[in-house]
């Protein structure tokens, strides 16, 4: 158990947080995945996954690579169907993708031929928006995420890091409920990295969006969440949450903030046995 496990919720250590069910946004009950076939053996990705998720709130779900993280966003995204359990957005059964929920992938999926302006204006386009309105929005957006003079660049043209900005101010342009983002910054260098960390920190917090983000990064999932949930191995459980009280925006020296520096140590040494073996 972690140092802090106090910090979760007020009934008992190491339980999930108690809010009302009106504030409830995602609603994850026991949800299952099991690939495979008839000829082949199962394989079990997630067992028994229950999570709650306020509106609002940022999430990240951190563990070893196979834990079933990318599995339970690409449920979470409409992707793919959960082999048992339910999962609810707002009360309703998530079966197919909506405009409601965006992704930001790692490998930015950005339409090369097409410029920034015209990458991030590409949803609001496909919903029909007036040129005008769309161009305005995008315009917004591109500053926001701070590309201002890029606007009329393609993506060959620009850094991985500026590509993923790109990605994330058109996954904001539909104005969606939820951002899912699936390891965004995981190609890129560590210092690029971390100036996107304390980017995406402070464009969430402004935006005011549910964000579910996926890391094998501890420092990254602490500096960014609301709360940490940590998963088990294959299959994945959940099997830990650390509700972070940095306040926000969050800025760089917080990671030098004694709680922050004591609380990745410790989820190191939980997770470093499972990441030797090569989970």
């Amino acid at each position: 158990m972690l140092a802090n496990a106090s910090l979760m919720s007020p009934a008992a250590p190491g339980l999930a947080p108690q809010f009302s069910p009106e504030d409830v946004q995602i609603d994850i009950r026991n949800v299952g995945k099991v690939y495979g076939s008839k000829v082949e053996a199962p394989v079990i990705a997630l067992d028994g996954v229950t999570l709650r998720i306020r509106r609002g709130e940022f999430i990240s779900l951190l563990g070893p690579s196979g834990c079933g993280k990318s599995t339970l966003l690409g449920i979470i995204a409409g992707f793919q169907s959960a082999t048992s359990g339910q999962l609810l957005q707002d009360g309703r059964p998530i079966t197919k993708p909506d405009p409601s929920r965006t992704v930001v992938f790692q490998d930015y999926a950005l339409f090369g031929w097409m410029t920034v302006q015209q990458n991030v204006e590409f949803g609001l386009k496909a919903k029909g928006m007036p040129k005008a309105e769309r161009a305005e929005i995008a315009r917004a957006l591109i500053a926001t995420v701070r590309l201002n003079g890029f606007e009329d660049k393609f993506p060959h043209q620009m850094s991985g890091g500026m590509k993923q900005r790109a990605a994330i101010a058109r996954a904001l342009a539909p104005d969606p409920d939820i951002l899912l983002m699936d390891e965004p910054f995981g190609a890129l260098d560590a210092q690029t990295r971390v100036l996107l960390q304390e980017e995406i920190a402070r464009i969430s917090s402004e935006a005011g969006k549910t964000v579910i983000f996926v890391t094998h990064g501890i420092d990254e999932a602490v500096f960014l969440a609301d709360r940490v949930v940590v998963m088990s191995p294959r299959p994945g459980r959940v099997r830990e949450e650390v509700l972070v009280p940095l306040p926000r925006p969050r800025t760089a020296e917080m990671r030098s903030d004694p709680w922050f520096v004591s609380t990745v140590n410790d989820l190191w040494e939980t997770l470093k046995p499972e990441w030797q073996k090569g989970e």
